[in-house]
């Protein structure tokens, strides 16, 4: 059965990273955007990120262009952006397309899984969340509008780990 630990992605500084490295781990996987309504999203992923990663939990932000242009700056702007802003140390990757013809082939996969309480299918927008498990297999998926410490999210990640 396929798991993101099948995939590989580019990170935010160039550097392939291979998603293997992650298991063992639960995640929360978000395409994510600075000139979005929903941008002050990433302080509470990053607060989830502090909070769980002792017990082996992280975040990975995917930057992502394809909403309104939401996300139009560099992978260097997009790093600094975050650092300076909202203090994010969790993993961001390489700007990709979550949606048509250029989807990222995770995103391909995370879409097609049939999760809850928001099902399969292409991302709404900015900040739609999915929780993997250690075995790297979707156990939730979430809209973009619910906040990353909603407790229906921190449910789902602590059951995950």
């Amino acid at each position: 059965m396929a798991s993101i630990h099948d995939f590989s992605a580019v990170t935010v500084d160039g550097d392939d990273k291979n998603l293997a490295d992650f298991a063992g781990k639960t995640l929360l996987v978000v395409n994510v955007a600075s000139e979005c309504g929903l941008t002050p999203q990433y302080k509470g992923l990053e607060e989830l990120h502090r909070r769980y990663k002792g017990r082996g939990f992280a975040v990975l932000g995917f930057p992502c262009n394809q909403f309104a242009g939401q996300e139009p700056g560099s992978d260097e702007e997009i790093k600094t952006f975050c650092e300076t802003r909202f203090d994010v140390t969790f993993p961001l990757f390489s700007k990709i397309d979550v949606n048509g013809d250029e989807r990222h082939p995770l995103y391909g996969f995370l879409t097609s899984q049939e999760t809850q309480p928001d099902g399969p299918g292409d991302i709404k927008w900015n900040f739609a969340k999915f929780v993997v498990n250690k075995q790297g297999e979707v156990v939730a998926r979430f809209d973009p509008g619910v906040e990353p410490t909603d407790k229906a999210v921190t449910t789902a990640i602590e059951e995950a780990l």
